[in-house]
């Protein structure tokens, strides 16, 4: 699989990956609490079956633990990302379950 680089797009308020003229992404809310919510992912037609929402949700994941930032998932699908690496949920807000 090829590896993309991470885009965090500020303006746009979204985590990106541009791919081929085509953008898969994350959108997100920040707080002003260091808190970071990943709330729709989403990845064109043409581009699905590759993983390439999983490798996504994998760099925006290092992205947040770098910046030091608590994420609340309400994506199903970056939550479903953690709940099959629950070595994840060390950056998860105190208090939110993910299953």
């Amino acid at each position: 699989m090829a590896e993309y680089t991470l885009i965090d797009n500020v303006d746009k308020r979204r985590y990106e990956f541009q791919i081929d003229g085509k953008v898969a992404q994350i959108d997100y809310i920040k707080s002003q609490h260091n808190q970071i919510f990943l709330v729709h992912t989403e990845v064109p037609i043409s581009l699905g079956g590759q993983g390439i929402a999983s490798q996504l949700v994998q760099k925006a994941l290092e992205d947040i633990e770098l910046k030091g930032l608590k994420l609340v998932p309400l994506c199903p699908f970056v939550a479903g990302y953690i709940k099959k690496h629950p070595e994840w949920k060390g950056i998860v807000l105190p208090g939110f379950h993910v299953g």
